[in-house]
This record gives structure tokens, sequence and C-alpha cells, in this order.
């Protein structure tokens, strides 16, 4: 080797080692203080119907409004517009552009300030990730941080983080916050004029908030444009155009449907979870609709909750836990889908199904509407009037308490109770009493969801189902149907002879009222081939109102309910095999009056349960 070549080859090797110095150190560095991405991960919860429509969100950990964002579902547009204002080489570069910071520094020294900043998308969300003072030394980390995020994460991950973390002003963090607060929509389709001020605002969003300052955000937004056109993104007229919208003058409150079952199922998932739930958005909200007007006419702190289920999945389309959750004086934020209240009448058709079951009656069995004494227990109908004898399908079509207290001697109020829980209920009685024949006339309490389960099973044949909003659901319970399937058909081919309300849509339905003693409650739940509504009107605190019935107040929002379902009514099933349609005089001879045939004790009936205290 010759002194010329042993004259260069020093510095060569000094230089390839400090070359590999610095990448070593880089490497180390790198691996010692990555960049925080956990906070792209920090996002608000999210439970949505099943379109994928938000019912309600919760702010995250920071109390900040910030969804997740998938760049499959965003406007491409948007995306031209956003690079063409912010980062044209985005997906070129590294995460620095060179090129941007020469020209911000040469701004900066010609004018003696900042004119730009030369950020990347890259840079930015590292300032978002890290905020630190806007310095030089912070620029530097930033430029650091960007090609740090480079190398974990795709340009597509990349944008959409930057998307997700965006200030917009207030509390609203990320591009879907932003276009649901300023204009109630999504982000799959954004017209020009919205989309350049969502291009606009994260550079100043505090500054240029359309709801709080109209001419600096319509001057940020139409510099957007301007450039969008210089880059061909938009025409010139489609430019023009978006510049002559009106301002957004308000923010708006983000959606808040079905927000006490939002809030049970939010509570049982972890934080950030986006939650599909079985809920229809559209039908919810019209039925928060009818439950306000409804709990208006029903006057001072009335609350109205309505439950909407699939009973053949178990399924729960709608759930309004009251008028407004959020209304104090109305006790809003209990639900009362979830309340334990006196049902009244409406669990008086699974006293006559037992029946029905164990062979002792038939829907034209006569049974005797008279003053009766039962060892010391002596009830009086609704009316205070008695029908003499009529046949059991009369009687429970006009919900007469005498024949009911009857047929629940006859069965047992045991074994009552026990097929409400195999339905998934859970009747409660008061601590240490046992079931007495009260609880046929709503001497027990019951939660509007439980009753709208066990007629979801009469609904089935007697078959229980779990309902749930989410998910697979609960397993049915194990311990057997709730009726059989004959007795299930006698008691559904009753109820769908109630007469509906006036006005009430064309169709048939099976359904129950009920209303409790001292006019607290009433209650209305009825089924078709399809759906199982139930409805409960009163008030929380327990204090009467003066004409509330299940039938007057209940039965008409039920019906007004059921008019609500797409698709209208669908048709009852027919009977199944081995049904008797005959008259009276047409029944075996025990089976004509009530009580002339053998006790339900001597018959081979499935062995009693017990049902207080629950077992376990």
């Amino acid at each position: 080797m010759g002194a010329r070549a042993r004259r260069w080859l020093i510095p060569v090797l000094a230089m390839a080692l400090v070359a590999i110095s610095l990448r070593a150190f880089d490497r180390v560095a790198d691996r010692l203080y990555p960049p925080p991405l956990e906070r792209i991960s920090d996002l608000s919860t999210e439970i949505v119907d099943r379109n994928g429509r938000l019912l309600r969100a919760f702010a995250n950990s920071g109390g900040r409004w910030r969804f997740a964002l998938d760049l499959d579902r965003l406007d491409p547009r948007f995306i031209d517009l956003l690079l063409a204002y912010e980062d044209r080489r985005f997906w070129r570069h590294g995460g620095v552009d060179i090129g941007a910071l020469a020209r911000a520094a040469w701004q900066f020294v010609s004018h003696g300030k900042i004119v730009s900043g030369g950020s990347t998308i890259t840079m930015q969300l590292a300032r978002l990730i890290e905020p630190r003072p806007r310095t030089f030394a912070a620029k530097a980390q930033q430029i650091w941080r960007a090609i740090q995020i480079e190398r974990r994460l795709t340009k597509r991950q990349i944008l959409g983080a930057y998307l997700t973390l965006a200030p917009y002003g207030g509390n609203l963090e990320g591009l879907r916050a932003a276009a649901l607060a300023y204009f109630g929509r999504g982000v799959g389709h954004l017209p020009p004029a919205q989309a350049a001020l969502l291009v606009a605002l994260p550079q100043s969003p505090e500054a240029r908030r359309p709801d709080r300052f109209p001419l600096a955000a319509k001057t940020a937004r139409t510099r957007v444009l301007a450039r969008a056109v210089k880059a061909g993104v938009l025409s010139a007229a489609e430019a023009a155009a978006a510049t002559l919208r009106p301002m957004t003058a308000r923010r708006r409150d983000l959606p808040a449907l079905a927000a006490h079952e939002a809030a049970r199922l939010a509570g049982a998932v972890p934080g950030g979870t986006a939650l599909v739930t079985h809920l229809d958005a559209a039908l919810q909200s019209e039925l928060e609709a009818l439950a306000r007007a409804r709990a208006g006419v029903l006057g001072a702190k009335a609350s109205v909750a309505i439950v909407v289920a699939e009973h053949g999945s178990g399924r729960i389309r709608a759930r309004v836990g009251s008028p407004d959750p959020f209304d104090g004086s109305r006790l809003g934020p209990i639900d009362m889908t979830r309340a334990v209240r006196s049902p009244g009448s409406v669990l008086k058709p699974f006293i006559y199904g037992l029946a029905f079951e164990a062979g002792i009656a038939h829907p034209k069995t006569l049974i005797d509407d008279r003053p009766t004494d039962f060892s010391g227990y002596a009830p009086r109908n609704f009316d205070s009037g008695y029908q003499g004898t009529i046949t059991m399908a009369e009687a429970l079509t006009l919900s007469l308490n005498i024949p009911a207290v009857k047929v629940l001697q006859a069965v047992g109020p045991t074994r009552f109770m026990s097929r409400l829980t195999r339905a998934g209920a859970t009747p409660k009685l008061p601590e240490n009493s046992p079931p007495g024949l009260g609880v046929a006339l709503g001497g027990l309490g019951v939660s509007l969801i439980d009753s709208v389960g066990v007629y979801a099973a009469l609904a089935r044949g007697g078959e229980p189902v779990g309902l749930h909003s989410a998910g697979a659901g609960p397993a049915a319970p194990a311990s057997g149907p709730v009726l059989g399937p004959l007795a299930s058909w006698y008691v559904t081919d009753i109820l769908t002879k109630t007469p509906p309300p006036e006005a009430a849509l064309r169709g048939r339905i099976a359904y129950k009222t009920g209303t409790s003693y001292g006019y607290r409650d009433a209650w209305a739940i009825g089924f078709d081939g399809r759906y199982v509504i139930g409805v409960w009107a009163g008030r929380p605190d327990g204090t009467p109102i003066s004409g509330l019935s299940g039938l007057a107040t209940a039965a008409p929002i039920l019906w007004a309910a059921f008019a609500r379902i797409e698709g209208g009514i669908v048709s009852l099933p027919g009977p199944p095999d081995g049904v008797i349609t005959a008259g009276n005089l047409g029944l075996p001879a025990p089976m004509r009056r009530f009580g002339a045939g053998a006790s339900v004790s001597a018959l081979s009936l499935s062995p009693l349960t017990i049902a207080f205290p629950p077992q376990g």
C-alpha cells in the first residue's frame, strides 16, 4: 500500500467508525427511548347499534372525545385536501421533509418570525403524542420522534393516528369527534366546505372554533380551499361554492341513545372498546320520543320505559329506561326497565297456563266469579263487580281477580314462582315471606326486562330465551319450559282477543295489561310473530297517578310501539297438534267446570323447585 493510500485510509476508517457508532447509538437510543405510541390507544368507548351507528360514547381517561378512525371508511377526498394543505410529500418522505424545513428556516430568517413550521404530518403526530413547548429543541425532538414513528408504523397507520389525535377545540380530538360535534355526521362523505374546515382546525383549534369564532374559521377554510384548487384537488367552481356555504354556528351534543343500557354495557368492557350491539338506533330514537311524549301527558315526575326484543333470538332491539336519562325532575337516571315494581295483573296469563298444562282446565272451562274468602283473604275485582259463571278465557280476557286467585290456589303459588324463574326472571317477595295467593294480583316484585323475558318464552311455545343487547347472550335456563306448547298456545289465543285501544293499527297481537295497587304502575306486554314489547308507566318514586291504568295508559303506548316496527305486525303461528277446539259441552266432564276434577297435587307434574330464597 502506497503512502498516499495510507493517508486516506485513516480518515475513511474514522468516518466509517463514526457512521457505525452513530447508527449503533441511534438503534440503542431508539430501543431505550421509544415513542409513546400508547396514547393513540387511549380512546373513547363507543356503544354502536347493529348497523354501526353510534348510540352513545364515553370520554377517554383524560375526559376527551377521541374515536378510532378507519381510513377505509374515510372520504378519500378529505385525505387529498389534508395532504395538499399540510404535507404534499407525505407518501414519499421518511418522516421529515428536508425541503419544507429549509423553506421554513428561510422564511424565518427573511421575515424575522415563524411563517410556516415545516412539520410533516408524522412530526405533528410526534408532537401530539408527546406535547412540548414550541422551541428549537422541541423541533429537534419531533424530527427524531418522526423518524422513530416511521420505523414502527405504515403511512396509513400514521395518517390514521394523526386523524385520531388531532385537536379540534375544547375536548374534541380526532376527525370523527369533530365531524359529529360540528356537523352531526360521520366521515364517510364530507362536503368540501366541511372537509376544508376540518383540515384547517387542528392548526389553531381554539382560535378557529366555528361555534365561537366563525369569521376566523371561515378565513382558514378559504385558505384550505384555495390550496386545494392550486393542487388540483377541487375545481374552482367547487371551491367557490364551498366558500359561500354558511359556517356552522354551534357545537352539537354527541348522541346519547339507549343511555342506561349503553352505560351498563360500557362498564362491562375495557375502555376504548367499540362495542357493536343488537340495538337499532332508528327504532330506539323513535321510542325515546314516544316515551317523552307520553310521560309529558302523564304529568310531573312521570316516567315511561319500553323494551323491544326479537323473541326468536332474544336480541333486544330497543330499550328505553326513561324518557330522559338526564332529567332529574323525573328521576330520569333510574333505569325503569330494571326497577323492581308490582306487576299488577300482567302475569295472570301464566297462572291460567299452569292449569291448562296440568289438564285441570281448558279455555272453555267454566269458573265462578263471585265474592270468595280464601281463609281470610277476600280479594275484589278491579271494578268491584262480579260476572257470575264465565269461561276461563273470559275471566282472563276481563282480567278478573277472584278467578285468578282460585286458579292459583289450585296450581300453587310456589309452582307459579318457579315457572317465572325458568324464564330467567328474579321475582321478589318481602323478606322471609313465602309466596301466597296475593302474587296473582301483583303481590310480588318484578322488573320490566324480566317480565318481557317471561312473555318471550310464551311467544316461543313456552321455551325460555335469554334476552341480550350484545354478543351471543346468556344461555337459556336449563330447568325446563315455562309452559308446555299446548298451554302456551291456549294462553296466546286468549290474549289475542283482548280489544286493542282506539285508533290502534290493524293487526293481531297477544297482549296483557296490568295495574298495581294504588295506581302506581301501569303495564302492557305483548307479542306478534316476531317481536315482544313491554311497556311500564308510572312514577319512579312510587307515588300514585290519578287515572293511571294498564289499559288506558300503557296499552296505547304498546300499540304505538308496534306501529313503529319496520314491516308491521307479523302473524302469530297456528295451533300445535293436540289442541282441543271444542266448546264447553265438548270437553271431558271433569274439565267443564273448574274444581270438578282432579287436583294438581294428584297429577304427574314436574317437581317443585325452590324459588325463594334463590338457590346458591
